[in-house]
């Protein structure tokens, strides 16, 4: 009969050579002496499959007591609960001597959905879309043959500026089978997969692929994110190509997204991912559940709502795809065919349309709290909870800010109007 006692300092220093010993509080964790005087804290588990597993947690000494490497053990046989194979992951994971292996791990938790964001949330499919350009076309070609555990911040140094100095740019094949990709350096490109490699350094700090971050000291450069905003004779441009899209028939509902973005200054993958449920046209509020910085109520002005109230509701999307019930995929091409009609340079982006709504709302006036309300910038989002108190401020810059942007645009919008809302419920 295999005794079973709750393991404590006593029961662990009593310990002799070729003992072993289970607790009685947690089955499956144990306290294991082999032939040396240092005795070890194991678990055994089987896995979904009921292969037999025995994993160690560590010697006894700091950090491991009778008391962590129990918690450790319970959280080990909870990942089991879920199906995971903790050792199995482990051993994997130690495998991992080089870069390449390291982002290939952290890619497949990243994938999995198994990493999450600050705000315990999966990463959004358009971050992964880039993140995965990072480490395939800059971290795996100037870091992917380094060990792991030899990287030193001067080799993060190095590799950020040789980013910055162009040296991965380029043209790469993309899946499609003509597709190609230019790959820019830079030193916002530099600075942003640094910060990527921060991520996939913290990893391997957590699964114990080495004891420190090189990351964490290097001094980045500001990543270049562009402060470009339209000028009158741009605005007035954008107005005219907007109505020559209309009478060339580009596709209806691109022509409209790209007025609202003008008119809201929101990021052009919430308009393209809103829903008819999360408007409300009588409040004159939008209630996003899923942007970059998680929920999000907006006020909208009267212009918007009227850009909103002219689209047919054929789905489920309030701006749909050409084809089909997804995301409107190919708005970036149209963008760029509406863009040509008023012979807009190149580097006016749909992003510009916003910092160029809170360019106009500062020239207003409006204080910065109140410019990040009307964009959704983050931490300074109204919510639902309050929405109904801060509706009068919001509803009338909404509709100021708007209006200026309809004007330089050669278009009327409707006058700013204060509406007395009653609180939901």
């Amino acid at each position: 009969m295999i005794e079973r006692k709750r393991i404590g300092l006593r029961e662990v220093r009593a310990l002799q050579p070729d003992q072993l010993i289970w607790d009685s509080a947690v089955p499956g964790f144990g306290a294991r002496r082999q032939k040396s005087p240092s005795v070890a804290y194991v678990v055994f588990y089987r896995t979904s499959e009921g292969r037999q597993r025995w994993q160690t947690i560590g010697r006894h000494g700091a950090p491991w007591t009778p008391e962590t490497a129990r918690e450790e053990a319970k959280a080990i046989l909870g990942k089991v609960t879920k199906g995971e194979d903790p050792a199995a992951d482990k051993q994997a994971k130690r495998k991992a001597e080089t870069v390449n292996e390291l982002c290939d791990l952290y890619w497949a938790d990243i994938e999995s959905g198994r990493l999450l964001t600050r705000r315990k949330a999966p990463k959004k499919a358009s971050t992964l879309v880039s993140d995965k350009g990072r480490i395939d076309k800059h971290i795996k070609p100037l870091l992917g043959l380094v060990k792991v555990a030899a990287v030193t911040r001067a080799d993060i140094e190095d590799f950020m500026n040789n980013v910055a100095r162009g040296k991965t740019a380029g043209r790469a094949k993309t899946k499609n089978k003509r597709g190609l990709s230019n790959v820019r350096g830079g030193t916002g490109t530099a600075s942003r997969t640094v910060g990527l490699l921060g991520a996939i350094f913290s990893y391997a700090v957590k699964h114990r692929m080495r004891t420190d971050n090189p990351v964490w000291g290097v001094m980045r450069p500001a990543d270049g994110k562009r402060e470009r905003r339209l000028s009158d004779d741009e605005y007035a441009a954008f107005g005219a190509a907007l109505r020559q899209a209309g009478e060339d028939r580009i596709w209806p509902a691109a022509i409209a997204a790209a007025r609202f973005l003008a008119l809201t200054g929101w990021r052009s993958g919430e308009a393209l991912e809103l829903k008819w449920s999360e408007v409300d046209l009588t409040r004159r509020t939008a209630r996003l559940t899923d942007t970059k910085t998680g929920l999000s109520v907006r006020p909208l002005s009267n212009a918007a709502c009227d850009v909103l109230r002219g689209l047919g509701r054929a789905g489920d999307l309030v701006f749909p795809a050409t084809r089909g019930e997804g995301r409107m995929a190919g708005f970036r091409k149209l963008w760029d065919r509406i863009a040509a009609k008023g012979e807009l340079p190149p580097d006016i982006t749909p992003h510009v349309l916003r910092h160029s709504f809170a360019s106009l709302a500062a020239d207003l006036g409006y204080s910065e709290p109140t410019i990040a309300a009307l964009v959704g910038h983050a931490g300074q989002s109204i919510t639902s909870r309050d929405v109904h108190s801060a509706d009068t401020v919001l509803l009338v810059a909404a509709d100021k800010v708007a209006q200026r942007t309809a004007e330089l645009m050669g278009e009327t919008a409707p006058a700013a109007e204060v509406v007395q809302l009653r609180a939901a419920g």
